[in-house]
């Protein structure tokens, strides 16, 4: 049967059969893009990869060092330590003792290291060592609401005392907030009530002070508590433990100055543990005290999300290039980069025009380019197919078989390398000793092809893609080379996805190239014939 005679539904038309193509080409473009994109967006946001290279974020280490007296029995030693600390994320922490098993106990918010041993005597000291980066998320806690607390008992004239100052600032207030913080204000002052007074007995300390300020809030069935921590500053080395009072309002915990009625945290303010209990609790042994030491480093922000992913057990760090070793991982720096140059060939043959020898000889061209610098690697270069082309020429004469010929143009290119090579160290020129980085296999082809396209069109035409190679090698120096570039693929290898997109439409493209418009100029100008 003819076509005419065939029904239309089974008729698949040229056109329809090439925009059908064409849909498909777009959809899968497009796909392999957003796939890209998500995966670069999920590790921006969450992972907090930085998108500069060279970018450094502060590393606090806080180590706790505690020490007592053993009885010469069985010892327990409970240190608190960080569980999860609000506007920090903890990187790495170490345990350091001898002798001693450690074990770590949660509860609740609070969390403790355990240091046993079946027999100590004398003085003893075991360490703590915490290394936290600054997060994002806010400074305050939202468990949820305790319960209002009982009254506490106390005695008759004590209480009293209390009760009237509770009643002077209930006068003074509107909400928990401004309750909370004028009791603080005059709970400091060093005249005024009789119950502040009473309280003022003695020495007055921050920790005594917000102690006793949970105390006289539980009168007012307000739920407080007292709050632990380190104020971050470089280089100190007995650093102390700062106490803060939180309010609960039945939403969040809201934390206050013991001894100014200031609202907040203090800027590296690192929460220790809540609780109105100390630091460190002893069986078997006696005299015991904690001090801490504070050191701020720089380290570079990709090294902190690898380590952060590794703590918490990320998929992603498992199958990234940040778990092979750091030989692999210089490798892919480099070669993480030969796609970008690769695409930029791509532009430059598809949309521009010019003629190169081959498709990924100027990459690999570029890629030498990186050891022996840009002018001194293209003086090479030059020198190189130069000598090399010229004895080409001679093996002409000879009439070989292409292998042969190969096999003999890859010979005379190393003997020619390694001649430059001892020429230049004994001149004192160390770049030239780098020429042996160059691909003799990309440059012997490139001897051959260039002579067979003298032979066959001229030496202008041989000339003419011989520089084009050599500027297309040099523009892609510039991508291979650049920084900003090589860390973006090494760091985010997925946006190599959207070149691969651009690759895939790019091949769709049968336009003019813009030297085209050059070489037509004369029709473009309406002056007829260009030729």
């Amino acid at each position: 049967r003819s076509r005419g005679d065939l029904p239309d539904r089974i008729v698949l038309r040229t056109g329809d059969r090439s925009a059908l193509k064409k849909r498909s080409i777009y959809l899968a473009a497009f796909t392999i893009a957003a796939i890209g994109i998500a995966m670069f967006l999920f590790k921006l946001d969450r992972l907090g990869l930085p998108l500069t290279p060279n970018q450094e974020t502060a590393v606090w280490t806080i180590e706790a060092r505690a020490r007592f007296e053993a009885k010469g029995g069985p010892l327990t030693a409970r240190l608190e330590i960080p569980a999860a600390p609000l506007g920090y994320e903890i990187l790495d922490e170490d345990f350091i003792s001898a002798n001693y098993g450690v074990t770590t106990e949660h509860d609740g918010l609070d969390r403790s290291s355990v240091w046993t041993v079946r027999r100590a005597k004398g003085k003893q000291s075991v360490y703590y060592r915490l290394s936290v980066v600054e997060a994002e998320d806010a400074k305050q806690h939202t468990d949820e609401f305790p319960g209002f607390p009982d009254r506490p008992e106390r005695e008759e004239a004590l209480d009293s005392a209390i009760e009237a100052l509770l009643e002077k600032v209930r006068l003074e207030s509107a909400d928990i907030v401004s309750f909370t913080g004028a009791l603080i204000r005059r709970v400091n002052k060093l005249e005024g009530d009789s119950a502040v007074g009473l309280l003022n007995d003695g020495e007055v300390t921050a920790s005594r002070r917000a102690l006793q300020l949970v105390d006289i809030l539980a009168s007012a069935r307000i739920p407080a508590r007292v709050v632990w921590g380190i104020l971050l500053e470089d280089n100190v080395r007995n650093a102390q433990l700062a106490p803060y009072v939180e309010v609960h309002n039945q939403s969040v915990w809201l934390p206050f100055d013991p001894l100014t009625g200031e609202k907040g945290y203090p800027d590296g303010y690192l929460i220790w543990y809540i609780g109105s209990h100390p630091p460190l609790d002893l069986e078997g042994a006696k005299n015991g005290e904690v001090h801490f030491a504070v050191a701020r480093t720089l380290r570079e922000m990709v090294d902190v999300a690898a380590q952060r992913a590794q703590k918490g057990d990320s998929m992603w760090f498992d199958f990234s290039l940040f778990s092979l070793p750091i030989q692999t991982q210089n490798v892919y720096r480099v070669l993480l980069t030969v796609p970008l140059g690769a695409f930029l060939v791509v532009l430059l043959r598809a949309f521009v025009g010019i003629k190169t020898f081959g498709t990924f000889m100027p990459v690999l061209i570029a890629l030498a380019f990186r050891e022996t610098e840009l002018y001194m690697g293209i003086l090479l270069f030059v020198l190189i197919v130069g000598l090399g082309l010229c004895i080409r020429f001679l093996l002409e004469r000879l009439q070989l078989l292409l292998v042969p010929r190969l096999a003999a143009v890859l010979t005379i290119v190393v003997l020619l390398m390694l001649t430059i090579s001892i020429v230049s160290f004994h001149l004192g020129v160390d770049t030239g000793i780098s020429v042996a980085l160059f691909p003799m296999v990309i440059l012997a082809m490139t001897i051959e092809r260039m002579s067979l396209v003298w032979e066959e069109t001229g030496g202008r035409d041989a000339i003419t893609q011989g520089a084009g190679s050599l500027l297309v090698a040099s523009a892609c120096y510039l991508v291979v080379s650049n920084e900003y570039l090589g860390h973006l693929a090494y760091v985010f290898p997925e946006l190599l996805l959207i070149v691969l997109a651009l690759s895939i439409l790019a091949g769709r493209y049968t336009g003019y190239r813009l030297l085209e418009f050059w070489r037509f100029r004369s029709v473009w100008l309406g002056k007829g014939d260009p030729s």
